[in-house]
């Protein structure tokens, strides 16, 4: 065996890097030691080196199991690509080709054997494996996509159960399940499915901080709403449940000028392999696709993925949307909520046989939906499903960039919990809701629960209210939820703290707590909404002149024209991207668009909307708040304070002075005497004028430690405005 302290020069030598990534050596030091291991890495965290690389340095022929022949056949010609010695058998090879690549693993030749686990489990085959090992040996099993194994996996396939015969035939060869995506649920299944002996479980972080997520209410004209979303460049793909609509959605897309191929079970082997391989050499730059699409497909400048729509569970939500930015730039996952897509996922749910297999997919549904209707972190979300804790802002989703007001809802929790209490920890959330509200039906009556203390005190909000509040206490762990199917709530030690008033609760809103809130610049998610539609106006324009849309206006004119809704054409021209030309040619047609969407959704027309909005001169980038910058200055001049204003809005002081003094640079209406008295600005603005504005510390360290930071950063941000060049 060789020297682990060999390792890199090892890796370099075969793969080229100089370095592993984080867990990849611990993993492959144990594997070198015969050790079973457990390996759950996500998509993009180099799950694949952590076997290719010990199969090399071993002795011996190491077998991969592989549920997909594109699957393995792109793993193979990245290794021979390496000069690595690896084949793959499956179906499409002829007898000729299988008997000649037999013969070169028989000669020691190959190193890694791809193969499908129905092959590696046939009579023919197992005989010639057993040859195998006696002839060379065998150094490994390699189950890759473990969670196929199991039937709380996202995608279930019942050949891997068979695999437990791999132990019971070569009990001494040791075994690696790799998967990216597993429950703490599927994580035990694998292990006693395929009979890990005391295996080393290695879990890596499930957080994907490139990708961006957010949920987009189907609109009635849906394709358009795709279409308008995947007009920028860059490889994509869009997921749809059926085929019928895979096939319709792809021809709709090559009508409109969009490289799109289809790939689903219905299309031959051959096609398949085709429209796949154009895909990952950028021949095509969409690849609509039913869920048979995309297992450890090896493209790593994915840029988007759209789930068209609603996922069957939040697991292959995961990994479906985790294909997008595996080259760790910024990709966006984008999901289509609609409720009418709940009824084709609950019509497939009824053709399966099994009642247990119903009520897992049931469960699962309802976590799609938990996740779809939130209004916490989408990533708080998607890794508490999986038993990581994320906590905080993670300022790549939508309802992080676009957040609903918070409210503090401490004693409705309290409420919540405690008739989970009363209810002896042993009903799911809707029966909860059902005595919180004091319903009469007949399973209150039959476990009477009408006696119970907590019967009726939550009269006064409705289930969707108490709904959302239940999903918010799962999603911060502030409550538990069993996950065999029957979703019973269990309290767990944050719940008790709620409930003994040693914890405070806040949750997102879906309306303001305060009328003062529905002013315009607060209503984020309307400022998006009406971007995107005149986003679409822009198309139809550019479209009637055969010219690029960016050519009619930049985004930055059209975030512009969101975020100030001018109403006159005066106001408009004072938009920064809008010269006089434009005004004339576009003026009436964007104008007449902001006013109908102001009047559909009954908002009050702005007034100095304009005003406030700084325009930049010929050739210069235009700067202008955020929606999340806009939020906190409207707060600011409600007279919030900073603290009043982060416990608001549920995310750190700091932040908010990092938004003040930003908007502070963009001259906006801050009153900064609220935040720094006079003398003390005039102290910083001395120091700056000494040390200059380039370090924070050094400013300080002038100043003494009676100076904050807050206070310097904000007093810099009026100096940079006024001293820039």
């Amino acid at each position: 065996m060789p020297q682990l302290h060999s390792l890199e020069p090892a890796l370099k030598h075969y793969f080229g890097y100089d370095s592993f990534r984080p867990g990849q050596r611990q993993i492959i030091e144990q594997a070198l030691q015969n050790q079973d291991l457990l390996i759950i890495m996500p998509t993009g965290g180099g799950k694949s080196l952590c076997f290719q690389l010990p199969a090399l340095l071993k002795p011996g022929l190491t077998v991969v199991v592989s549920p997909l022949i594109a699957l393995m056949q792109d793993q193979v010609e990245a290794l021979r690509d390496n000069g690595i010695g690896a084949t793959f058998l499956n179906s499409s090879l002829n007898s000729h080709q299988v008997r000649s690549r037999e013969e070169a693993i028989l000669k020691g030749k190959v190193k890694l054997l791809y193969v499908a686990p129905e092959r590696l489990l046939s009579e023919r085959f197992l005989p010639f494996l057993t040859l195998v090992q006696h002839e060379i040996g065998i150094s490994a099993f390699a189950i890759d996509e473990a969670h196929c194994v199991s039937e709380w996996g996202h995608d279930f396939r019942p050949e891997y159960r068979q695999l437990k015969q791999l132990r019971q035939r070569y009990p001494g060869i040791p075994t690696l399940a790799l998967t990216a995506t597993a429950t703490a649920r599927v994580r035990q299944d694998i292990i006693q499915q395929l009979a890990l002996a005391k295996p080393s479980i290695h879990v890596a972080s499930f957080n994907r901080p490139n990708l961006y997520y957010e949920i987009q209410p189907k609109q009635k004209q849906s394709y358009s709403q795709l279409l308008q979303l995947i007009q920028a460049e860059g490889s994509g793909i869009v997921y749809c449940l059926s085929r019928r609509k895979v096939n319709e959605i792809t021809l709709k897309l090559q009508q409109d000028g969009v490289a799109a191929l289809p790939y689903h079970a219905g299309l031959s082997d051959e096609e398949r392999t085709e429209n796949q391989t154009r895909f990952i050499r950028d021949d095509v730059r969409v690849m609509v696709a039913t869920i048979a699409f995309g297992m450890g497909i090896n493209k790593p400048d994915v840029r988007f993925v759209v789930h068209y729509d609603l996922p069957r569970s939040l697991e292959s939500y995961y990994q479906e949307s985790g294909r997008a930015g595996r080259d760790g730039e910024p990709a966006r996952c984008t999901l289509f909520f609609s409720y009418g897509d709940i009824k084709t996922i609950e019509y497939l749910i009824e053709q399966k046989s099994d009642p247990q297999e119903q009520r897992i997919a049931r469960q699962q549904l309802r976590q799609v939906l938990d996740y779809a209707e939130g209004t916490d972190c989408r990533r708080t979300i998607q890794l508490g499903y999986f038993g990581e804790r994320f906590g905080g802002n993670c300022g790549n989703c939508d309802n992080c960039n676009y957040p609903k007001p918070v409210a503090d809802c401490t004693i409705e929790a309290m409420k919540f919990l405690s008739c989970v209490a009363r209810c002896q920890e042993r009903f799911g959330m809707n029966h909860i809701i059902d005595v919180l509200r004091g319903s009469k039906n007949q399973k209150i009556l039959q476990y009477n629960h009408q006696k119970l203390s907590t019967y009726g005190i939550g009269k006064d909000k409705s289930a969707e209210d108490w709904r959302m509040l239940g999903r918010s206490l799962l999603h911060q762990g502030l409550l538990d939820q069993t996950t065999d199917g029957y979703s019973v709530l269990k309290l767990n030690a944050l719940s008790w703290e709620v409930m003994r008033r040693q914890r405070t609760v806040f949750i997102a809103v879906t309306a303001a707590p305060k009328p003062e809130l529905e002013d315009k610049e607060l209503r984020t998610s309307e400022v998006e909404i009406l971007f995107q539609r005149l986003r679409l106006l822009r198309k139809q324009l550019a479209d009637e002149q055969s010219v690029p849309p960016y050519v009619v206006f930049a985004d930055s004119t059209l975030k512009l024209m969101a975020q100030a809704q001018p109403q006159t054409l005066t106001e408009f021209g004072k938009l920064s991207g809008v010269g006089s030309h434009k005004l004339n040619q576009y003026g009436d047609k964007f104008l007449a668009e902001i006013k109908a969407y102001c009047q559909e959704h009954q908002l009050p027309m702005p007034t100095n909307s304009v005003a406030a909005i700084p325009a930049s001169g010929a050739g210069s980038s235009a700067i202008f708040p955020s929606d999340t910058q806009l939020f906190t200055l409207q707060l600011h001049r409600q007279g919030l304070s900073v603290a009043e204003i982060a416990q608001k809005r549920n995310i750190r002081p700091t932040t908010i002075i990092r938004h003040l003094s930003d908007l502070v640079e963009m001259n906006q209406p801050v009153d900064l005497n609220q935040l720094v008295p006079p003398h003390r600005q005039q102290k910083i603005s001395e120091a700056l004028l000494v040390v200059g504005s380039h370090s924070l510390n050094q400013i300080r360290e002038y100043l003494g430690e009676g100076y904050s930071y807050d206070e310097i950063r904000l007093v810099r941000g009026r100096w940079q405005r006024e001293n820039k060049v």
